[in-house]
């Protein structure tokens, strides 16, 4: 589970900003289906972002997304190998590192992590931990210009590898490389419990929930359940193994070379069963349908994101979805909403961060004011990051639980909207 996320310096994002999935204590609505508690923390298990187009929203989620890369590829750099630096370029003279660092609960801890770089070394790097949100953090290692610190007593699998590390790469990749547990602990948060994805390059994500189905495990019977829920149109989806087609046309010895890379491969393909109707609306039948040619693309869109939804969902993880509702209908975003908040179809509290222009979602039947945020840029053109509870409105008050959180957004009151400029 994920607490805070914060970007310095990284594209639209010039000055140092946080997300935070902490519920706010002061707030009562909602308070028994959007909230969970772990370790003594309460957390949020949905959060909306909203903002006009080229706020910033993008580049939030492409933050987590960097971040994430940044640790799992690490290990594989080469010395000397370029690392992803995409700083703020309408400030002349930028020069300073990037900064990512995320908070996030694993197991019995609450980890602390975070690193600085730019476009040749690490600049900084950190990892704390704590058990409780009252007890005081351990340090576990800092790095700088003057070397890396670790605290043997609590990090020990770290202590003679301080001088080992390449300028370029993270220690605690290191650590893990070389057998560190705690260090695994860290990274496996990022390899399993954190996923960040698209919801307008979907396709990606296609094979992925083909095999999700043509395992037929528990919660791809789940996802069936869902689409049947929605009443897209057909009562099943099946899967079907195929040879690969090797086009006819190719040359002798390009066919060659692909019949011996795909040889004992088999593709996966998707069929939607629709039924069959007599002239007297009675059910005669069905037919199978290519699923990618014969449904829609928001139909293929859902499926397309199915599985990183109910594999969340399952395992309990955090997913965060750039583009949430295109393609898609208003009802069909809010009920993958409700998936999460519902404690009973969501018991291993896995979260949702979205990006989303569907105005409908705001609502405190479905968003408490700690869940909804915007994204808004100056005259500078840098992105400002901020929660409905951050805003206060011109008679000094702060938006109410009851106030109508659409129609005070679509006014302006929230800010974070496009200004389309008369002719």
């Amino acid at each position: 589970m994920i607490l805070e996320f914060t970007v310095e310096n990284y594209r639209s994002f010039y000055g140092k900003k946080t997300l935070v999935l902490e519920a706010d204590k002061a707030l009562k609505e909602c308070s028994e289906t959007n909230l969970f508690a772990c370790n003594k923390h309460i957390l949020l298990r949905t959060l909306a972002l909203y903002g006009a187009n080229s706020s910033g929203k993008s580049n939030l989620v492409s933050a987590m997304h960097t971040m994430a890369r940044c640790v799992l590829l690490s290990v594989k750099l080469n010395d000397n190998e370029e690392l992803e630096y995409d700083p703020f370029l309408l400030l002349k003279d930028n020069e300073r590192p990037t900064m990512f660092e995320v908070i996030f609960l694993k197991g019995e801890y609450c980890y602390r992590y975070g690193f600085r770089y730019n476009l040749e070394r690490i600049v900084d790097e950190w990892l704390f931990r704590k058990t409780t949100p009252r007890s005081k953090e351990q340090m576990l290692f800092v790095r700088n210009e003057e070397g890396i610190c670790v605290e043997e007593n609590n990090f020990p699998e770290g202590v003679g590898y301080e001088e080992k590390t390449n300028d370029n790469r993270l220690f605690l990749s290191l650590c893990q490389q070389l057998g560190g547990e705690m260090s695994r602990q860290v990274i496996s948060w990022f390899q399993s419990d954190f996923n960040v994805i698209s919801g307008l390059n979907n396709q990606q994500y296609r094979s992925y929930s083909k095999l999700f189905f043509h395992k037929k495990e528990q919660s791809s019977v789940d996802a069936l359940k869902f689409f049947q829920k929605l009443r897209l149109g057909f009562n099943s989806i099946l899967t079907h193994e195929e040879e690969p087609n090797i086009p006819s046309d190719l040359p002798t010895e390009l066919r060659a070379m692909f019949q011996k890379e795909i040889q004992g491969k088999k593709s996966i393909e998707l069929d939607s069963v629709h039924n069959i109707y007599s002239d007297k609306g009675k059910v005669v039948g069905s037919v199978n349908f290519s699923f990618e040619e014969r449904e829609s693309s928001g139909t293929n869109k859902l499926f397309d994101l199915s599985a990183p939804i109910f594999d969340t969902l399952y395992t309990g993880a955090t997913l965060v979805i750039d583009e949430l509702d295109t393609k898609m209908h208003p009802l069909i975003s809010q009920y993958i909403i409700e998936l999460f908040n519902n404690h009973e179809i969501n018991p291993k509290n896995a979260q949702l961060i979205f990006t989303t222009h569907d105005t409908h979602l705001l609502s405190q039947k479905i968003l408490r004011r700690d869940q909804i945020w915007f994204t808004e840029k100056d005259s500078q053109e840098q992105t400002d990051l901020y929660s409905l509870m951050d805003i206060v409105l011109p008679d000094g008050t702060k938006p109410r639980n009851d106030a109508n959180y659409e129609r005070n957004y679509i006014a302006g009151r929230y800010g974070a909207i496009p200004y389309i400029l008369n002719d």
